[in-house]
């Protein structure tokens, strides 16, 4: 990601968490104390975020040494310590929990997307983030994905034309709404891609005979899902969404479709148990 974005992402976390001072640092440890710490895995899982801390360290403290003792993607196991720093300590206590914050949501993030790789390697399958993030974390939450192997969607509004079901109620048809998207991308020389959200194989029949870039399945049971990507031939790419969960997506994948979109990703992430363990020098 862009360094200016995240490093605004640093500052507005550091001034949301520090405010006026850290005053019970101010009250327990003198400016000239020293100290070190790990970062200490707990759980299994993969690590993501290692390098939003080497960022985060270099705003919060000039008078800290972080480093890093793995990489961002690696495969981790509990007792494992992830990276160490030296320095001020009550720099260190002072930053700890955005450090944590960022490091333990970023990991979980990239190890559930892993669980999901996992279960459809086997298969052509990508396994897609949604828009369903923290307001703010967006480009954060989308990189953990992509450390755990899976593949970002759209960004926002702006880079993908996505049509869903509220579109087509306020356009008419999903025949309109594809329309009206492929004439505006057309007038505005735009280069992105449309997809178009359907609930049923009637509303497929209809997306297909306009050729959007991509068809999405929405809520499709295992056989509507099947019969769907027969019907669609190849002649668009398919995308499979809609409370899918670990018990699931391995059918899924089978039928043929070539992505699954996993909201639960970044909106039912749990935090990977990180912590750091600081003593004084």
């Amino acid at each position: 990601m862009k360094t200016t974005l995240l490093k605004k992402i640093i500052k507005n976390a550091l001034a949301e968490d520090i405010g006026k001072g850290d005053i019970t640092t101010f009250a327990t440890l003198t400016e000239k104390t020293s100290g070190s710490g790990e970062f200490l895995v707990k759980q299994d899982g993969v690590i993501a975020g290692l390098e939003v801390l080497e960022t985060l360290f270099k705003i919060g403290s000039a008078e800290l040494e972080f480093v890093k003792y793995l990489e961002d993607g690696s495969r981790v196991s509990n007792g494992q310590i992830a990276a160490g720093i030296t320095g001020n300590a009550a720099d260190m206590l002072t930053l700890e929990r955005t450090a944590l914050n960022f490091l333990q949501r970023m990991s979980g993030i990239a190890t559930m997307t892993a669980l999901f790789v996992e279960q459809v390697k086997h298969t052509k399958v990508k396994i897609l983030d949604t828009r369903k993030t923290v307001p703010g974390l967006r480009e954060l939450d989308k990189l953990a994905v992509k450390i755990g192997g899976g593949t970002n969607h759209r960004i926002g509004l702006y880079d993908m034309f996505l049509i869903k079901d509220n579109h087509i109620a306020v356009a008419g048809s999903v025949t309109k709404a594809i329309k009206a998207c492929q004439e505006f991308k057309s007038k505005n020389n735009l280069t992105a891609k449309i997809e178009v959200e359907t609930t049923n194989l009637d509303e497929v029949a209809e997306a297909l005979a306009c050729l959007p870039d991509f068809i999405m399945l929405d809520n499709f049971n295992i056989n509507e899902m099947s019969k769907a990507v027969k019907i669609i031939g190849g002649k668009c790419l398919i995308e499979a969404s809609g409370g899918i969960d670990m018990n699931t997506i391995r059918e899924i994948a089978e039928t043929g479709v070539d992505f699954i979109s996993v909201g639960a990703l970044t909106h039912s992430v749990k935090a990977l148990d990180i912590s750091l363990e600081i003593k004084t020098i």
